[in-house]
């Protein structure tokens, strides 16, 4: 059985900004925060897997009033600590099933840096689908920034692609093709010991998730290679999607 904050527990939530420092600097957080104010315009946001605010507090600072939903009590109080954070209103649980407290309707729901992953069934995600367009007032958008499966990179027999490789830190992914399984492993060297994590995931193709929008009623808008409007190809490693709720 899972810990009551799931995979992002006390451990991992007391170094998370600092083991994803490079996802902090400005240049990976302005375009996300650029484009989804633009698209919030002047009404709310609402983030799936707030975290400890790397998105949302900027976000807020903008003048965008932004909620959250974290299944992590450790992730958000850290986001309640920093500057700002006591803006931003968090409710605990599932964001694949929980309604945001106090929520009204959303210009703008979004999932980054590959949190539909952390839902391990594709039920689950089809599930966040609706509750995402649950959220949206018509006319709103859904955003999901998530990588392509790196399926290519493996070879016949080969299930693991490391990452991340380093004197005192490795990183690799394992795959099951029969299921879209995916694990994320770090084995990193603390004091001449190695302390291994692992974390499930489930890959989705761009395809797969126009389905599940399709499902909760809503309609693909925009798909990016990334938060600059690169085009999305054939080639493309990952992906910043926007799915519509129709006005009628």
């Amino acid at each position: 059985m899972l810990p009551e904050d799931g995979h992002f527990a006390e451990d991992v939530a007391a170094t998370y900004d600092e083991s994803s420092a490079d996802m902090f600097r400005p240049e990976a957080v302005d375009p996300v925060v650029d484009l989804l104010a633009d698209l919030a315009g002047d009404g709310e946001a609402l983030e799936f897997g707030i975290g400890t605010g790397r998105i949302a507090l900027p976000l807020s600072r903008r003048g965008v009033p932004v909620r959250g939903i974290e299944m992590s009590r450790a992730m958000a109080s850290r986001l309640r600590e920093k500057p700002g954070g006591d803006a931003v209103p968090v409710t605990i649980g599932d964001f694949a099933t929980t309604h945001a407290e106090d929520a009204r309707s959303a210009a703008v729901v979004y999932l980054v840096f590959n949190t539909i992953n952390n839902l391990t069934t594709q039920d689950a995600q089809v599930a966040c689908f609706h509750n995402a367009a649950a959220h949206l007032r018509p006319g709103g958008r859904f955003v999901i920034e998530v990588g392509v499966p790196d399926l290519r990179l493996l070879p016949p027999g080969q299930t693991a692609v490391p990452f991340h490789i380093s004197p005192t830190r490795w990183a690799f992914d394992t795959y099951d093709v029969a299921t879209q399984a995916l694990s994320s492993h770090y084995v990193t060297i603390v004091d001449g010991r190695a302390e291994h994590r692992s974390i499930p995931f489930r890959y989705v193709w761009p395809a797969e998730l126009d389905l599940m929008a399709r499902l909760a009623g809503l309609r693909l808008r925009d798909r990016w290679e990334d938060w600059h409007g690169k085009p999305f190809t054939g080639e493309s490693t990952q992906h910043v999607s926007v799915w519509e709720k129709p006005l009628d």
